[in-house]
């Protein structure tokens, strides 16, 4: 799952960046509201977290722009903005959230938690193949009672393969899934995290197909 960061204090985006890592989503941050703008039209993502005092562009015109193309990504606000009018016009605008500075990181991961949850329209969040099970809200794997620790990208790897199961999933929809601003993803990369992935489930009995020249499939159990 990807999750942009709209934050000009570059301390705290780097401090969420980390801790959104740490449970295995992709994470891009940008610090400029113009930017955020221009990269919501071309990107898809699962989650943003919106400051409201941005150069460039106001956080609530950022929203009022994304909400106007008709892009339904939750929204949650995080700003120092803590009067009841900014609150209401940030709901009204289309957040699906709000949380003021100073916040504690651990109440953030968990509305995180609950809004990827309510995105995922289940009220069991864990996809279940075979032997394995993948909670996808708390981003953690088992192969029967036995915890998997998966690194961040391969964790990405699985869901997205998970997702398609029975569908081929090409390089490049890998590599978009997986990639944030900072660290692109090679032909090269994807492979090896294939290759690592496969060696990671292999008790589970799931075999991930390589079709040539196309991609990669996950088999039906």
């Amino acid at each position: 799952m990807r999750v942009l960061i709209v934050e000009d204090n570059m301390a705290l985006a780097d401090g969420v960046s980390r801790a959104f890592s740490k449970m295995g989503l992709a994470v891009d941050a940008l610090s400029d509201g113009e930017e955020a703008d221009q990269v919501l039209m071309t990107q898809n993502y699962d989650l943003v977290v919106l400051d409201l005092n941005l150069p460039g562009c106001d956080g609530l015109e950022v929203l009022r722009r994304l909400r106007k193309r008709g892009n339904k990504v939750q929204v949650i606000i995080l700003t120092a903005r803590d009067q009841i009018q900014d609150r209401v016009a940030g709901l009204d605008l289309g957040a699906d959230d709000y949380l003021t500075k100073p916040f504690e990181l651990s109440e953030l991961e968990a509305r995180v938690r609950a809004h990827l949850r309510r995105q995922s329209d289940q009220a069991n969040p864990v996809i279940q193949h075979g032997r394995l099970r993948f909670d996808t809200v708390a981003r953690r794997v088992w192969v029967d009672e036995d915890a998997l620790d998966l690194p961040r990208r391969e964790l990405g790897l699985l869901e997205l393969l998970l997702n398609r199961v029975g569908q081929v999933v090409s390089k490049d929809q890998i590599a978009d899934g997986l990639a944030s601003f900072d660290h692109d993803i090679t032909p090269n990369a994807v492979e090896t995290h294939v290759s690592r992935l496969r060696k990671r489930i292999r008790s589970a009995d799931i075999s991930i197909r390589t079709v040539r020249g196309l991609g990669y499939l996950l088999e039906k159990p």
